[in-house]
């Protein structure tokens, strides 16, 4: 919105200052923002859920009989959290993204969409004692919908091409560009554009110059469904423990971010060997914005949690990393990046299925994984800690592949 109004003062004859046009002074606002506006309300959020007695609810001792003994404190905590984290990323987006690029409104409609799905999980979980919220399939079907729509729009010409024209919806171009030694000269620069559909069908491994291998259509269709609904559902289960998901959030995002500020930039693109998408810079500023939230969350959310941030947090902020490495072809950064979530999930995926086809028996003492080490008697704080130092092992991993190829 403040760079519509920037212009709008340009075009009136009036000088301002350039650098807030700056993607990275507007990466750095954004982050700002949400980061100080997440601190700033978070007492009076707070407070209004504990009156509002928004609790909430552990596994019970017939679930799982230690669990309910370690985490019995945490009973009647206020949770929904999320909706403070996504308030203050909007708010973000609003003052400092290009209301006008695709990739703005893209990461909006995903925070809404999956938002409000987690905060209809959590209100049945509120509303009805012992409730589970919303069954698996209709949560499921919700996430693959709209991740099906994101992929209509990357991989349709003519569904594109329909609102492309459009100011608020053209359709994103990326430029690969290869550099051709010579001796004695300078290197020639040999550039392609692809259209929407033929980069997302392109598949990106880190460590390896240029796409790996170009998808069939409706490989990539699926691809892109399995990577957003996984994501959303991989924090999901991360969110567990005081200040787990938060702090690993703020890592990947970071990661996430630096690639897509690189992307957006087309000699950096160049140099590095990485694709150059056109108005990639959004994401990074969207990203920034989700990281100073999810800081400045951890301010209450850290040992011994004031607040959760529940499913309305969890799905929506795991939702958005997915749309993000999918919109910069970087799906296997956040599998490296997010090695937790990743972790996670397979912990919960391997129990189910061991439990299921092995007679009963399970792989791990509880799941997810985090409550697993839980079970060995681990504090929280120390399972926390240990899982924030890998996540951030995993993210310099995922830095470090810029240049290691």
């Amino acid at each position: 919105m403040l760079l519509l109004l920037f212009e709008w003062i340009q075009s009136m004859g009036w000088k301002l200052p350039s650098a807030f046009t700056y993607f990275s002074t507007r990466m750095i606002l954004s982050a700002t923002t949400a980061l100080l506006l997440t601190i700033f309300l978070g007492p009076r959020f707070i407070k209004k859920l504990y009156e509002m007695k928004i609790g909430q609810e552990i596994r019970s001792v017939q679930d799982c009989p230690l669990l309910a003994e370690l985490h019995g404190k945490k009973k009647d905590t206020p949770t929904m959290g999320g909706i403070l984290i996504l308030f203050s990323m909007a708010i973000s987006l609003f003052l400092w993204m290009d209301l006008t690029n695709v990739f703005t409104w893209i990461l909006l409609l995903t925070t809404i969409v999956l938002g409000c799905l987690g905060a209809a999980d959590d209100s049945l979980k509120l509303r009805y004692k012992n409730s589970k919220g919303l069954k698996a399939r209709k949560k499921m079907a919700v996430q693959v919908g709209f991740s099906a729509l994101i992929a209509l729009y990357l991989l349709c010409p003519a569904f594109t091409q329909s609102i492309g024209g459009k100011k608020f919806f053209r359709a994103p171009t990326a430029k690969e560009q290869i550099l051709e030694p010579r001796e004695g000269k300078r290197p020639l620069i040999h550039a392609k554009t692809f259209t929407t559909q033929e980069y997302t069908q392109q598949f990106y491994f880190p460590f390896i110059k240029g796409p790996l291998f170009s998808f069939p259509l409706i490989l990539s269709f699926l691809f892109i469904i399995f990577v957003i609904t996984g994501s959303s559902n991989a924090v999901n289960l991360t969110d567990g423990l005081d200040g787990l998901a938060a702090g690993c959030l703020v890592m990947v995002s970071l990661v996430l971010a630096v690639f897509a500020f690189l992307s957006n930039h087309i000699d950096l693109a160049r140099y590095l060997n990485i694709l150059y998408i056109e108005g990639s810079g959004e994401i990074a500023v969207y990203l920034f914005a989700l990281a100073g939230a999810a800081l400045g969350f951890l301010w209450y959310n850290g040992y011994p949690a004031q607040v959760f941030m529940g499913d309305t947090g969890s799905l929506a902020l795991g939702g958005i990393l997915g749309v993000s490495s999918v919109l910069l072809r970087r799906e296997v950064i956040l599998a490296i990046a997010g090695a937790i979530f990743v972790a996670e999930a397979l912990s919960v995926i391997l129990q189910v299925l061991s439990y299921r086809y092995r007679n009963k028996k399970r792989i791990f003492l509880c799941a997810p994984l985090h409550h697993h080490f839980e079970y060995k008697g681990w504090p929280e704080t120390k399972v926390v800690v240990r899982f924030w130092i890998i996540s951030l092992l995993f993210a310099i991993i995922a830095i470090a592949s810029l240049k290691l190829q």
